[in-house]
């Protein structure tokens, strides 16, 4: 089966070792490590089906991936460094003696990867699950002796991301870098207004439930943690999923049976939001979004919350699932947090996400120019969906989105007489890919809209072969960090042709196809082929880049394909023959002036910049000062730049200013509860925007009034 959604698969990078010895099943089932304190934790062993499930996954990545590399020991290393990144990303359980001890089973890991040999893996990831329980352990002890011992005068500071730093040298050392960690947890919570009694209840609470989950890993984690680190050596979206992670995907991981609606994955110890299904109880609720990490969840009827932060992927999943109209309590560390010890409480009442709730649908913006009156059409399409079980019955009015836009784009010109249109591919993660194809084909009249390339450099060109245009005048498409695959060959093809301009910022850039295929013990989602554009160049890792730019909040350091590593990389082939509807040259100049004035004017656009600027500071800080003074002097000020901007907000909107920070957090609270999803200023002036630049194209240029095509194109892409 093909997926084009941006991933929603566990990401766990991790891996375990096999030693070269002369039968492929040696040591399956056997006693694992002898330095493993059996007392502290239960050390898990391989089993005969993953050693095979190893070997056919092997052979899978050799002979079927897109991309063309042999296990050998370049690939190996990347492997045991991934698996050590995946299992202590953060340099906090493991020290140099320990990496040191791990260095001998690099030697024979390429040939252990090829032929199932399990047993160093295991004893890697035995001896990490055992060092996170001395770590809880340690972070316990401390606790019961009081908060006393801690001082908050000192001039000490934490470094927030310890990826690229070295593991401490000995257990010593680790006992002073978690004695900060522990310091840095407990002034975190005395700013939230935390007494120190509940400090001491919520802070052991999380360590004991992260001691009692390493008590409860099973085999199955430390192989699935194992193949997904092998697997990730050839790109991001390749994973294997364990029997009970198969369940999971094959309902897309979306939680939208009576879920939330959010796609989630695995990252280091927590869970994390990758995007919001559109028209989920999450996307109308308004308050959880993308690089968002959850810590704990409570159910409606639970007096404390159950701390997640070391769970599988598919646990999470569990627990956040639920019974439709009952509410989940997720508490999670915002994208934009200063450190992870800042934390939000987001209440989502669960429901199903209905197919007409991500409906495409309608409207229209109003403009004068000089005494030129202007209506533009706006088609916002959250998703590419169709309703596959009514398709299959016969239903001559099954929904779908092309289906949909199509009687949306009769009702504008025959309702509305609307002078050009903007569609809306914002946040839109893609969906089906015949409805990308068939939507392109609204707009032109006959030809290819999307190629994909095999690893063996055969290349099938998807086209339009219906010669009915739904809509000929100019268009604007915006998109932005967030539209992916199926977004991405619509709005690369709509650039292509000259249909239209796209307007935004840099899209995801997922290009790539996956199939799933069964093993003997779960199921391998493998890339196996590529998108292009008809002009050759790949939406992979690069995405569209829009012909007029606008910033968006999005991190594009941890959102997007070009974020994730060992993503394919961009490349092109062949262009194939398609009309040109549009040259755009001699105008695209005097467009983006207009556009810069309107912004330079905007005080929208300004409220903003100033919102992506303070988060690019924030994501700049690299170090937190653990003296109390000094922290609630850097929280105050954080505090005052967010109530400045909210409170601009506000005043432009009419409505009286915040008091407070406190009164805008109440506010927003009471606003998301209502599941209203708050009030977006960013989607209405873009969208608005993007009117306004469709005003330009007709003022500049009368006979966009109706495009028709001007050339073909046949020349390789650029």
């Amino acid at each position: 089966m093909k997926t084009t959604n941006m991933p929603v698969a566990f990401r766990a990078r991790s891996i375990a070792f096999g030693l070269l010895v002369s039968l492929p099943l040696a040591g399956i089932g056997t006693s694992v490590s002898a330095n493993v304190d059996e007392n502290a934790y239960e050390a898990v062993a391989p089993t005969i089906e993953q050693a095979r499930a190893n070997i056919l996954i092997s052979r899978q990545l050799q002979f079927t991936h897109f991309r063309d590399q042999a296990i050998n020991d370049d690939l190996a290393s990347e492997v045991f460094d991934d698996y050590l990144d995946y299992l202590d990303g953060q340099r906090a359980y493991l020290t140099q003696e320990d990496i040191r001890s791990f260095q001998s089973l690099k030697q024979d890991m390429a040939s252990a990867l090829r032929t199932g040999q399990l047993q160093p893996g295991f004893e890697i990831y035995n001896r990490v699950q055992k060092r996170i329980i001395e770590r809880m352990d340690y972070a316990l002890d401390l606790l019961d002796q009081g908060l006393d011992q801690f001082n908050f005068d000192s001039d000490d500071q934490i470094l927030l991301d310890r990826s690229e730093v070295d593991w401490e040298p000995d257990q010593q050392a680790l006992n002073n870098l978690w004695h900060k960690r522990i310091r840095n947890a407990v002034l975190a919570q005395r700013l939230n207004g935390s007494s120190d009694e509940q400090i001491i209840e919520v802070l052991t609470r999380r360590y004991e439930s992260q001691r009692k989950r390493v008590s409860q890993m099973r085999s199955e984690d430390a192989f699935q943690a194992y193949m997904n680190a092998f697997t990730g050596t050839w790109d991001p979206h390749t994973n294997y999923f364990s029997p009970r992670n198969s369940e999971n995907f094959n309902i897309n991981m979306s939680l939208s049976l009576e879920g939330i609606g959010a796609v989630l994955q695995a990252d280091n110890e927590y869970t994390k939001v990758v995007r919001l299904v559109p028209g989920g109880p999450a996307a109308r609720q308004g308050q959880l979004g993308p690089a968002d990490r959850i810590v704990s969840v409570k159910q409606e009827d639970e007096e404390q919350p159950t701390n997640v932060i070391g769970w599988r992927l598919d646990e999470v999943v569990d627990l956040i699932r639920g019974p439709r109209g009952s509410v989940v309590t997720l508490e999670v560390v915002p994208a934009s947090a200063s450190d992870e010890t800042v934390t939000r409480t987001i209440d989502i009442k669960r429901d199903k996400v209905k197919l007409e709730e991500q409906s495409a649908s309608s409207d229209v913006i109003e403009l004068e120019r000089d005494g030129q009156p202007y209506r533009i059409g706006v088609i916002d399409i959250p998703t590419f969906y169709a309703d596959f079980q009514a398709m299959q019955r016969g239903d001559p009015d099954y929904k779908s989105t092309t289906r949909d836009v199509r009687q949306l784009l009769e009702k504008l010109q025959e309702e509305q007489d609307v002078d050009g249109l903007v569609v809306d591919l914002r946040n839109n993660g893609g969906g089906a890919l015949h409805e990308a194809n068939d939507l392109v084909g609204l707009f032109i009249d006959q030809g290819p809209t999307v190629q994909i390339r095999s690893p063996d450099n055969q290349v099938q060109v998807l086209a339009d072969q219906d010669p009915n245009v739904a809509w000929d005048g100019p268009m604007v498409v915006l998109v932005n960090r967030m539209s992916a695959s199926a977004s991405e060959i619509f709005a690369g093809a709509i650039q292509d042709y000259g249909r239209g301009l796209v307007v935004g910022s840099q899209t995801f850039g997922k290009g790539t196809v996956q199939a799933v295929r069964s093993l003997n013990h779960g199921q391998l989602k493998i890339t196996q082929s590529k998108f292009y554009r008809v002009s050759g160049g790949s939406t992979q890792h690069r995405g569209v880049i829009p012909d007029i730019q606008i910033p968006s909040r999005v991190d594009t350091t941890r959102i997007g394909e070009d974020a994730l590593e060992r993503a394919l990389p961009w490349d092109q082939i062949e262009a194939v023959p398609h009309a040109r509807y549009f040259d755009f040259s001699g105008m695209i100049d005097e467009l983006r002036d207009r556009h810069a004035q309107r912004f330079d004017e905007s005080p929208e656009f300004r409220l903003l910049q100033q919102e992506i600027d303070f988060l690019k500071e924030q994501r700049k800080t690299t170090m937190v000062s653990l003296n109390e003074d000094e922290r609630r002097t850097y929280q105050e000020q954080l505090e005052y730049r967010q109530l400045t901007i909210a409170n601009a907000r506000r005043e432009l909107r009419g409505k009286e200013p915040f008091e407070s920070f406190e009164a805008m957090e109440e506010y927003e609270e009471q606003q998301a509860a209502a599941a209203n999803g708050g009030e977006d200023d960013e989607l209405d002036f873009i969208v608005r925007e993007g009117g306004h630049i469709m005003a330009d194209m007709l003022e500049l240029d009368r006979r966009m009034a109706s495009i028709l095509p001007v050339g073909t194109v046949t020349a390789k892409a650029e």
